[in-house]
């Protein structure tokens, strides 16, 4: 059983892998619309004194020769002490003989990093060709993270920024300037106004985005609403949205966004399934998309797979 560092997996993920860790999470989501996984419901752990939760996610992809549970915390006012709101690790086994064969101590990073580049793949897919501008509603870890790939996989260089606290605000995009350009937004309806392309990543308990000021041809990414009480778009949103996709049904109808919507049931479509049939996302500029992303359990089995891999590549394991 081998034990692996943040500090080590940082040293084997490279911006020259993006492209493979892309592939590795889209295969993942086709697994998972296809029926080939074992996923059962998340396990949740709320907590009010501090604001927090424990996330618990878990499972296979059958034919394969591991199974994962991951268990991931993100704790809202940590930064007000200078400490991280995220943390967490995954434990890899043998599907073969249950044996524990590696830990994953990564410090919540893989979670943040594999919701990031499932960010991404929703925009390959349904973003609109014309784009000029990014909107971010967030300033932590994973709305850092969310603008890096999604200007890798756009190839958009500008920016808008909004958040509750104008300095943690104007601090993200001082640091984010290089090589985007970013500006602070006097409000969310400003960013809805001026961005063809929205990420909201907080973790508010009631909406930031609303249905007034979403354009035509405007694709919203959510990745917040990833528990119970959790909120961030408007409901009308998602009832409007002429494509509205989803990484996992069952989990978005019982926590996501989705779940305040009034829309059928039959009127989503799971991205692994836009993955695997293309024709079925954006048809033209002028439609309003959206991904309601609640993070599967899947994703997180193949990117430890894929850290795994590199860094026995590495000859460090």
């Amino acid at each position: 059983m081998k034990v692996i560092s943040k500090n080590e997996i940082l040293a084997v993920l490279k911006k020259s892998d993006y492209d493979e860790l892309i592939e590795n999470q889209e295969a993942g989501f086709v697994a998972y619309s296809e029926g080939k996984t074992c996923i059962p419901e998340v396990g949740h752990l709320y907590f009010d004194q501090p604001p927090g939760d424990c996330h618990i996610k878990y499972g296979y992809i059958k034919g394969e020769t591991t199974f994962s549970i991951k268990v991931s915390t993100g704790f809202y006012e940590n930064y007000l002490t200078g400490l991280p709101n995220g943390n967490g690790l995954t434990l890899v086994f043998s599907q073969n003989t249950g044996a524990l064969e590696a830990i994953l101590l990564d410090e919540g990073h893989l979670t943040d990093l594999r919701t990031a580049i499932a960010g991404a793949i929703s925009a390959k897919y349904l973003a609109p060709k014309k784009l000029t501008c990014i909107g971010v509603v967030g300033t932590g870890a994973q709305a850092r993270l969310q603008l890096e790939w999604l200007s890798y996989v756009t190839g958009c260089q500008k920016a808008m920024i909004s958040g509750r606290n104008p300095e943690r605000v104007s601090r993200f995009c001082q640091e984010v300037a290089i090589p985007l350009e970013a500006v602070s937004a006097q409000s969310t309806s400003e960013l809805a106004q001026s961005c063809e392309l929205i990420v909201c990543c907080t973790a508010s308990k009631n909406p930031v985005l609303f249905a007034k000021d979403i354009r035509p041809g405007t694709h919203i990414i959510a990745v917040g609403a990833d528990g119970n009480g959790k909120q961030e778009l408007e409901p009308e949103i998602i009832n409007r949205a002429d494509i509205c996709t989803v990484d996992s049904l069952s989990q978005c109808l019982l926590y996501g966004d989705s779940s305040y919507s009034n829309r059928n049931k039959a009127d989503f479509i799971e991205l692994g399934e836009i993955i695997k049939s293309p024709s079925l996302g954006r048809t033209s500029d002028s439609q309003i998309t959206l991904s309601d992303l609640t993070g599967v359990a899947v994703q997180d089995i193949q990117v430890a797979q894929y850290v795994i891999g590199k860094i026995s590549a590495h000859s460090l394991l």
